[in-house]
């Protein structure tokens, strides 16, 4: 039913959101209904959980990862997002977010659909309201989903010959500095050359960490393949299965493309930590023969999520609620 109007969407066994490649999670509610008010056709879901990526929003039925329904509604779908209304009435009532999306004919959400329709989120659970609406507009603004088709290249400029520029008392366009405004006019002209160099800076660093998360997905393939491959070949010799074990060994812990974090899950990090780690620890338990040690999957777990390192006791706490959201690894 639920698929007749809005895209599933995939979960692992865990019941964490199977994401696109470049897509990372941005923002986390609970207890939140999704509907349609002009659309009396329209399910009503109820009470779960929204994820907010740079390419979806997600919502997942809070249950068990088996039973779970996940649908997404697509940003590239999204023609408008209302602002919030306030007034005394809402102040006594849960929030509402309400967007348009394009829609195809048979009333599916559709980013080539030619019609329209208005979705509402209501907000029932606790949690900063008005800094997710502000995350909804920066990564529908974004628009992630659409691929880079042109970088802009570095300019180089042409220095003429007999130029005084750097030299004591001219300018860089050539006029000859003297006085208070000259020593200004240096100054400001120092200010500007220094603010460019920072900002090719901050241009190389973006474009480094855009290509870190190329790699990350590039090494999770390989790592799959290798895992899928035969551990064993005719003529093989020790040498060539130390380098594939070697090899098989970096790829996992090569990274999480978007690792969970108390900014982004909020209340439900320990829950989606949690679930996280029992998708992550499947591969090391295989490989160590159904049982490991809980520091190895610290610094495992650790090493893959980069720069977002959680402590032991967010480990063990997330450890310790597997039984109680069945999430056995």
């Amino acid at each position: 039913m639920a698929g007749k109007w809005l895209p599933a969407a995939e979960l692992t066994a865990s019941g964490r959101p199977v994401l696109c490649p470049g897509e990372i999670e941005s923002s986390l509610l609970s207890s939140v209904d999704l509907h349609s008010e002009e659309n009396p056709n329209f399910p009503n879901f109820k009470s779960g959980i929204l994820i907010l990526t740079t390419h979806r929003l997600l919502w997942i039925s809070d249950s068990d990862p088996g039973t779970a329904t996940a649908v997404a509604v697509p940003l590239a779908a999204i023609n408008h997002i209302f602002s919030l209304k306030k007034s005394i009435k809402s102040m006594f009532a849960s929030p509402r977010i309400r967007f348009q999306v394009f829609a195809a004919p048979d009333g599916k959400v559709d980013a080539g659909g030619s019609n329209l329709a208005v979705i509402t989120l209501v907000l029932r659970g606790k949690g900063d309201h008005e800094a997710f609406v502000t995350k909804f507009w920066e990564a529908w603004r974004a628009r992630a989903w659409e691929s880079e088709t042109s970088k802009p290249g570095s300019s180089s400029g042409t220095g003429g010959s007999g130029s005084r520029e750097g030299e004591s008392g001219w300018s860089s366009n050539g006029l000859r500095l003297a006085g208070v405004s000259g020593i200004l006019r240096k100054e400001q002209e120092m200010w500007e050359s220094t603010d460019k160099s920072l900002q090719e800076a901050f241009q190389d660093l973006n474009a480094l960490m855009s290509k870190a998360k190329e790699m990350v997905m590039l090494a999770e393939k390989m790592r799959q393949k290798l895992l899928s491959g035969p551990t064993t070949q005719p003529g093989a010799n020790d040498e060539e299965m130390g380098s594939k074990q070697e090899m098989q060994d970096w790829m996992l812990s090569v990274g999480i493309a978007s690792p969970v974090t108390k900014e982004s899950a909020g209340a439900l990090y320990h829950q989606q930590l949690s679930r996280q780690l029992a998708d992550f620890v499947k591969t090391p338990l295989e490989k160590a023969g159904g049982m490991i040690n809980l520091i190895d999957i610290y610094c495992l777990f650790n090493r893959a999520r980069g720069t977002e390192l959680i402590s032991p006791e967010d480990l063990l706490q997330a450890c310790s609620i597997w039984e109680k959201f069945d999430v056995y690894a």
